[in-house]
């Protein structure tokens, strides 16, 4: 199955699931390709090819089954059921063998994690505050790729008051929100 076929059936998907339970906004049903798919695909040109991807609060799959299909080997973690059979159902329709899904929350997921994570790296959409994401993850000290509103600049204003890291921020090809790179200091 190609990706396009493959993008096809997972908005299809998407739709379809939709209609059942409170997946996306529903206001941005009509425009699933541009809201959903390629902003979460633009995070494919800012991303190592040689890493594995953990995704917080999957959700609907953005921009963790984008990036499945893509080529990227992804963990999906969430912690709501009836979002995780919707994940399944994606995995399974599209035959994403590069595909995982965690059931369960984010800091159980990062506190069965190994010491040593360098091939590891975090992304997440409309999951939560920069600060927040940290607090979840710095033990770890894995990076982060992570697609971020127009507020991102009083995010790393308030994230840098706990944490030390260097970042970079990309602007959105979709929006006017950022992707921002963040490695913590070691």
């Amino acid at each position: 199955m190609s990706n396009k076929v493959k993008f096809e059936q997972y908005e299809k998907l998407l739709r379809d699931w939709s209609a059942r339970m409170n997946l996306v906004a529903p206001s941005t049903l009509n425009d699933i390709q541009t809201r959903h798919i390629a902003d979460s695909a633009q995070l494919a040109d800012v991303l190592p090819r040689d890493v594995r991807i953990a995704d917080m609060g999957s959700g609907a799959g953005f921009p963790a089954v984008v990036l499945a299909i893509l080529g990227w080997h992804v963990t999906c973690i969430e912690s709501i059921g009836k979002k995780v059979s919707f994940l399944r159902a994606v995995k399974e329709e599209l035959g994403l063998k590069n595909l995982e899904i965690y059931h369960g929350r984010l800091e159980d997921f990062v506190r069965q994690l190994p010491a040593k994570n360098d091939d590891l790296v975090f992304t997440a959409r409309a999951f939560a505050s920069l600060t927040k994401i940290m607090d979840y993850v710095a033990r770890t000290k894995c990076r982060l790729f992570l697609l971020k509103g127009r507020e991102i600049e009083k995010e790393i204003m308030d994230a840098k008051r706990k944490y030390k890291f260097n970042y970079e921020l990309t602007p959105s090809k979709t929006g006017d929100g950022f992707i921002i790179f963040v490695r913590f200091d070691r």
